[in-house]
This record gives structure tokens, C-alpha cells and sequence, in this order.
């Protein structure tokens, strides 16, 4: 009988608690890995893979998708977590709330939460999670119940929703968030989120650190008059125009409201999602030197350091928060490169090409919002962040080790002994050019059609078991739901 199960041979490893890379091999026991060292002996297994001096990264832990917000979440679950295979991503974290969009119902989490385990389970080719998000007041009394039984550590605020459509203006959010007659989601709303959280976190300390809140920051108000005045001035158009009608200072705002209430509630753990501007950045750098009891992290998309208004498809690119000017791009990696940045996510949220453009094809401000992008993580960012002196080790803290400590994942993260042996391999001199065609997920189109990577996702291993080999997804779906308390 064999020592291991796999022995990964001739492979880069990449760490995120190194400063650089090492020649080894890695071998597989049960899912983990069980051994890390130069010149395995192959005869300790049944099955080598032969690495040919790639690049091994941790699977990438993709902390920012949308499973079901567009299709049906059992179809997103299949081939939107192939799609994310495609991108070294091993683990994925979804969010899920009541109303609208998802399963298209409100009501008690208790009801809905097990609905949304049963449509994805057995579908995914990668592990997963979910965050979630308390949306009514009855919401605030599940929060206890969602950690303790069903393993739930992060949660979710859309800061801009209380006054403001998924796509654009909205004069009936009840309807859309299907919230009770009477309630408002609103800053109090907010408030009592924070104040509900920190209190699950006081009852239980033994895993208070891994309980977190998230907040997509953008301001209703600000978002509205200045969509106003895009449109009625008419100057703008595509990408550019909606980049206006939601202005950098609408996130810098948010931000610096979020930061205050956190520290008036005592909630220490805050999450700042996709920031994507220099003023943006400004408020939360800020925001941590005013509140240095606050551990606040902080999240840019893929998106957001790879496109721009000018170079993103001029209605595909449509998202929240907005695709930038190529200033803002520049900003965020300076801040990037300048430890400022937690982590890099996709955002990823199919949403076909009917669906994303509608009759009007060329209307910004009637499209859809969101794109996919997972299937680009990991090379994408190996490839820019080579170009402007981001280190490998620093790639596998950003995309794998910081997401999988913050949110819970204590076995992600990390190509070490006893941690599972989730493992991306990269080609650094691979050159090759984005078609949407070439992509698992069933979006027809992409913002980053024709853009160069100089990186390629040749293998993937999750748990130790193959689950992209020379660059085509294979095998039956293997992902898992992950528990993270």
C-alpha cells in the first residue's frame, strides 16, 4: 500500500508565509497535504504528476462571487464554479440574501438557508461558502443560528440598496428587497446589523475573530442626483457616464459612515468590499488610522486593476461599483503594492448576454450589473502583478492565505502539512489572448475580450483530486460546502 496518495513533482512552491519561491515536490494524504520537500521519492505513491517546473500556488480562495443572482442557483453552482476552476480557484465564497434576484423569495433564514444548501450541493466543482445577508429585522435574531447551525462567519451590507436599485434608480425598494411591511433598510437597519453581530461575537469567543461584516459602500443619495445629472447633461456615455453617476466620493462617503458605526457599535471586525478608487482608498486608510481598534480589511476586484472606462467593454462593463478611470486603476496599485490591499476577488456574477443588454444595447443605464471573471484570478493577476513587481508570495497571500484567515477557512490557504491540498499550477511564460468562448461559464461575452495574460492555469487539485488538467475542467463535480464555525 502506497505512503501518499499523490506526489506533485517539479513544481515552484509558492507560499504566502515566504518571501520566495522554492524547487520541491508535494505529496497528498487523504485530501491534505502531507509533505513538502525537494526530491520525493516516487515510489511512495501510485500516481505522480510530473509538475515541469510550473509555478504550484494555494488554490486560489475567490472571497467575492454571485452564484444564482441571474440564473438559477443550481446551474451557477455547476458551471460558474467551472468557470472558477479555470482560474485556479479552489474555494469559492458566495453571497446569498433574501429577496429579488437569487431564489427570489424573502422570509426567515432558517427556511431559506437550507434551500439554498440543497441546490447547490453535489453541483460544484469547487468547495464553497456563503455570506450572508441580514436584510429585515427578523434577520438580526437568526444571525446566532446561522453561525451555530449552519457554519455562516461572514455577513453583508449593500450600503446603497436602502434607496437604490441592483441597476439604477428604484422608487419601491420594499418591493425589492421584499422586506415586511414598515421596515426600512436603512442606516439604522445598519446599526442594529453591527450591534446584533457583535453581540453573537461576545457569546461566543472561542471563534469571535472569525465573525465579520462586509459592506458594499456606495451612497444612495449621492448616486441618484448625480445619475441626474449624467443624463440630463448628456455628455457621457457607456462606461465613462456610469462611472460619473456613482462618483468615487459616493464610496469615500460610504466608507467613512460604515468605519463610524462600527466603531460606535464596538464591531471590530469590518470587511470593506471592491473599493475601487483613489478616494476610496483614502477614506479607508483614514478611516484605519481614526479607528485603530477597528481591524478593517480591505477588497479590490480583478476588475478594478485590469480594466477601465476607456478599456472595458462600453456596456458589458457595467458594474457596482463602477469600472474607473485609468487613474483610479493606477491608484489602487500603488495602494496594492503598498500592503494597503487584503485581498483580490472576481466579483464573479454571470449574467447573460440577453439578459446583461436588454433591447437597448447601448443604454449604460438600462443594462444589467455585473460580469464574470473568475476563470481570470489567478493568471491575471500573476501576469500584471509581474509586470509592476508583485512577488508570487504575495500573489498566494492576496488570493488565498488572507480571504481563507479572515473568513473561516482554517485548512485553505497555504501549500503546507495539514492544510488541504489545494493546488493551482501556473505557467509564467505562457502568453495567451481572453475569448469569451474559451470560458465554462455560460456568459456569452466579457469586458477583458482580447486582453494579453502572460500566465496560464495549467492543473488544478482540490482536496488533492484533479479537477483541471492541461488547462480543460474534468471530472464530476467534487466541491463541498464548507462549515467555518
Amino acid at each position: 500500500m502506497s505512503e501518499f496518495d499523490l506526489i506533485i513533482k517539479n513544481v515552484t512552491v509558492v507560499r504566502p508565509d515566504t518571501d520566495t519561491a522554492e524547487p520541491g515536490d508535494i505529496a497528498v494524504s487523504g485530501g491534505k497535504v502531507a509533505l513538502v520537500s525537494p526530491d520525493i521519492d516516487a515510489s511512495r505513491t501510485a500516481r505522480v504528476v510530473d509538475g515541469g517546473g510550473r509555478l504550484a500556488f494555494p488554490g486560489a480562495v475567490d472571497a467575492h462571487q454571485h452564484w444564482g443572482i441571474y440564473n438559477p442557483l443550481d446551474v451557477d453552482a455547476r458551471t460558474e464554479s467551472r468557470a472558477a476552476a479555470q482560474g485556479g480557484v479552489t474555494t469559492g465564497l458566495t453571497y446569498i440574501r433574501t429577496g429579488q434576484y437569487y431564489l427570489n423569495k424573502g422570509g426567515a433564514y432558517a427556511d431559506f438557508f437550507p434551500e439554498v444548501l440543497s441546490l447547490t450541493e453535489g453541483r460544484a466543482h469547487i468547495d464553497h461558502a456563503f455570506h450572508v445577508a441580514p436584510m429585515q429585522n427578523s434577520h438580526l435574531d437568526e444571525i446566532g443560528s446561522l453561525v451555530d447551525d449552519f457554519g455562516v462567519t461572514s455577513f453583508k451590507i449593500f450600503m446603497f440598496y436602502g434607496g437604490y436599485g441592483l441597476h439604477g434608480r428604484s422608487n419601491d425598494q420594499a418591493s425589492f428587497l421584499m422586506t415586511p411591511p414598515g421596515e426600512r433598510y436603512d442606516l439604522a437597519h445598519f446599526e442594529f446589523v453591527m450591534r446584533a453581530l457583535q453581540k453573537v461575537r461576545e457569546e461566543r469567543p472561542a471563534i469571535a475573530d472569525r465573525l465579520s461584516l462586509s459592506l458594499h459602500c456606495e451612497t444612495a443619495e449621492i448616486m441618484s442626483a448625480y445619475t441626474r445629472m449624467v443624463e440630463e447633461e448628456g455628455e457621457l456615455s457607456g462606461l465613462a457616464a456610469y462611472s460619473a453617476s456613482r462618483p468615487p466620493h459616493s464610496e469615500g462617503l460610504a466608507v467613512t459612515i460604515a468605519s463610524y458605526l462600527a466603531h460606535e457599535t464596538g464591531l471590530p471586525t469590518i470587511n470593506l468590499l471592491h473599493l475601487t478608487s483613489a478616494k476610496a482608498m483614502e477614506a479607508a486608510l483614514a478611516m484605519s488610522r481614526t479607528f485603530p481598534h477597528i481591524d478593517f480589511r480591505r477588497e479590490v476586484t480583478l476588475g478594478h486593476l485590469l480594466s477601465d472606462v476607456e478599456t472595458g467593454h462600453p456596456v458589458g462593463g457595467k458594474v457596482n461599483p463602477p469600472l474607473r478611470p485609468r487613474e483610479d486603476v493606477e491608484a489602487l496599485w500603488r495602494h496594492m503594492l503598498a500592503g494597503d490591499v487584503d485581498w483580490v476577488v472576481s466579483d464573479h456574477a454571470c449574467c447573460k448576454d440577453e439578459m446583461k443588454f436588454g433591447e437597448d444595447r447601448d443604454n449604460i443605464f438600462l443594462a444589467k450589473s455585473g460580469f464574470g471573471g473568475a476563470e481570470y484570478l489567478l493568471p491575471g493577476l500573476v501576469s500584471e502583478g509581474r509586470k509592476r513587481g508583485l512577488s508570487d508570495p504575495a500573489v498566494a497571500r492576496l488570493l488565498s492565505w488572507n480571504p481563507a484567515q479572515r473568513y473561516g477557512l482554517t485548512a485553505k490557504g497555504t501549500i503546507a502539512p495539514g492544510y488541504d491540498a489545494d493546488i493551482a499550477l501556473v505557467d509564467p511564460e505562457a502568453s495567451w489572448t481572453v475569448r469569451a468562448e474559451d470560458s465554462e461559464s455560460t456568459q456569452e461575452y466579457t469586458p477583458f475580450e482580447g486582453m494579453r495574460i502572460d500566465a496560464a492555469v495549467t492543473d488544478v487539485f482540490l482536496r488533492g483530486e484533479q479537477i483541471v488538467e492541461s488547462g480543460k475542467v474534468v471530472g464530476e463535480p467534487l466541491g463541498a460546502y464548507v462549515r467555518r464555525a
